[in-house]
């Protein structure tokens, strides 16, 4: 691979990476990821006016020989062979864990997860050119090298950093604030001393992973939160231990999966963030000024899920916060649909804003504790 030498810039053009290919139903009728999330921010950002085409990058599918630079060949080859025949055989979803309730088989579905993998290596190739790189279909951090997990065919996280090392960046930081542990990452680089995983992540929800003593060798550092777990509490965890913890450790390139779920609102989880409190978040992570990757990742609550995620763009895009969304953006926020979510429970102001109120609180002493210990080398 020809390597790319990393260029700093003092103002750094985002670039937003993506794909028509994620417009296509997937996942079937009844998964929640069958709500519409990657097209709506889209379009949300769109209306809004902050994206010009200059500033999007679409990438072709990832090809057999790069999906094999991690993922088992046979791994690949099976799921290729399901996507083509529309059939998984009984061996191989035992084997595979494709085609079951959790990984389900649907058209276009290799397209789909390999677009993922080049839109992440693009991400990190444009961020060695002095680039921001928003990649929000990326961020599918369970997938395994020989299996799929979690909602997740491939890992393009994996390969995001993975181009970063190729490239003359020694040290990468992996920071996941998804609500459910980023295991996938973190066992991809298990004995790798150039990676650095930092997850913070709800405690007992799946996948039952990343306690805050399981530090894979020095290599991996684990928050696991309680419920309803605030923006003051994460100010804290960032003030007293990210990003200490990220200086210590003075990363050449940073890859940043922002799932949704960990927002209040989300059905398959119980933390209490406001969208405010991860982008100062993100913010806050892109001080470091290295190479940066922002990835999306989990989240099932559609409304909660384009806002954040739009809102995140127009952070790193540099565009004011509007008090009210246009109307173009209510009708279509309006049109969402969600089965996890019921009609009483979707909040008016998910409609008609993009901004959340801050959830903020006391800070509980398992944070306090939390922090203290994870900060300790």
């Amino acid at each position: 691979m020809h390597k790319l030498q990393p260029e700093t810039t003092p103002h750094r053009t985002p670039l937003y990476v993506g794909s028509e290919v994620f417009r296509r139903a997937a996942f079937g009728a009844n998964h929640p990821l069958k709500i519409v999330r990657h097209s709506a921010v889209l379009d949300l950002v769109r209306i809004l006016g902050w994206l010009h085409e200059d500033d999007f990058r679409t990438p072709q599918p990832a090809t057999i020989a790069q999906l094999t630079e991690f993922h088992d060949s046979d791994y690949v080859e099976a799921l290729q062979y399901a996507d083509s025949t529309g059939k998984v055989a009984p061996e191989v979803r035992e084997r595979y864990r494709i085609g079951t309730l959790e990984n389900p088989l649907f058209d276009g579905l290799f397209e789909r997860a390999a677009t993922t993998v080049a839109g992440s290596i693009l991400a990190a190739e444009l961020a060695l050119q002095g680039h921001v790189a928003f990649h929000p279909s990326g961020g599918t951090h369970h997938g395994r090298r020989d299996r799929a997990s979690g909602f997740c065919y491939f890992n393009d996280p994996v390969f995001a950093i993975r181009t970063f090392l190729d490239s003359a960046c020694g040290r990468v930081l992996y920071v996941d604030l998804d609500a459910h542990h980023g295991d996938g990452v973190e066992e991809a680089f298990a004995d790798e001393a150039r990676v650095m995983t930092l997850s913070i992540h709800e405690q007992d929800r799946w996948p039952y992973s990343g306690a805050a003593d399981d530090r894979r060798g020095g290599s991996a550092r684990n928050f696991p939160v309680p419920q309803r777990f605030s923006d003051a509490e994460l100010r804290y965890l960032v003030d007293h231990a990210v990003l200490p913890i990220a200086e210590h450790f003075a990363p050449d390139a940073l890859v940043l999966c922002c799932g949704a779920d960990s927002l209040a609102g989300d059905p398959l989880s119980s933390m209490a963030l406001s969208n405010v409190a991860l982008w100062d978040t993100v913010d806050r992570l892109l001080e470091f000024d290295v190479p940066a990757v922002v990835l999306g990742g989990g989240g099932y609550n559609p409304w909660t899920v384009c806002r954040y995620w739009a809102g995140l763009w127009g952070r790193l895009a540099g565009q004011a916060m509007p008090e009210k969304l246009p109307a173009g953006a209510v009708e279509m926020l309006t049109r969402m649909e969600c089965d996890l979510v019921d009609d009483e429970d979707v909040d008016p102001r998910w409609l008609t804003t993009l901004v959340d109120t801050p959830y903020d609180g006391p800070v509980r002493p398992e944070i306090e504790s939390l922090a203290a210990q994870l900060v300790k080398d």
